[in-house]
């Protein structure tokens, strides 16, 4: 059985698996099993089920606690401006930012806007839209066709996406980029804090040149 028809399944029909979520959003839900749902935070599994339909738009709010890049990641996040700048540009830190979370309409995903303020300049937007689809049930794609397949997982109570394969999506085609052409394993990080607050954290390591890039970001929801 496909990963996306069980997680497409398990979204449309009401569990009886932990009663408070079973009118939610049961996508992400899906990707994982019974007991690695239930060990995440109550919070955690609440943010994750929110349904986002009829127009809702949840938003979270929160500052830069850490923007390091190496000269190599520097580079990597400045080329990246070419289809539409998907990683951080800025080592500004304790600066506000912003993200947003609505429903994509066309693909059936969730578009996620982030907003990074910076001490000079205009603010950074970054776009991605998250689709339940692919061999693992979750894509992340950022423009120009360019995208990722995503593992899920829960470590130490905190839900962890990891990147799998990078592709090129060229009208019905795909073309799956060797490794050598990727910019390395992504990892992102959604833990949770005190006080409804919650860290992101995002890291790019490269198999040759190491860490490339390390954001930390502290949030709380600014919509109920």
């Amino acid at each position: 059985m496909r990963v996306e028809n069980a997680a497409l399944r398990a979204a449309a029909i009401p569990s009886s698996r932990d009663g408070a979520d079973s009118l939610g959003d049961l996508r992400f839900r899906a990707l994982l099993s019974d007991a690695d749902w239930m060990a995440l935070p109550a919070a955690v599994r609440h943010r994750f089920s929110k349904r986002l339909t009829d127009g809702k738009t949840a938003i979270y709010v929160g500052e830069v606690l850490e923007a390091w890049m190496s000269w190599a990641g520097r580079l990597l996040a400045q080329g990246l401006r070419l289809i539409g700048g998907p990683l951080p540009t800025s080592r500004d830190t304790h600066t506000p930012c912003v993200v947003t979370v609505t429903e994509d309409c066309g693909s059936g995903g969730q578009i996620w806007t982030r907003l990074y303020a910076r001490r000079r300049g205009f603010p950074q937007v970054i776009h991605s839209s998250k689709r339940f689809s692919g061999p693992t049930g979750i894509e992340e794609h950022v423009g120009y066709g360019v995208g990722m397949t995503l593992t899920v997982a829960v470590e130490d109570r905190a839900l962890v996406f990891r990147s799998g394969q990078y592709f090129l999506d060229l009208g019905r085609w795909r073309i799956v980029l060797p490794a050598w052409a990727t910019p390395g394993a992504l990892t992102v990080k959604h833990i949770e804090d005190t006080g409804g607050r919650f860290v992101f954290s995002l890291e790019i390591v490269h198999r040759r040149l190491g860490l490339l890039i390390r954001q930390l970001a502290m949030f709380h929801e600014a919509t109920p």
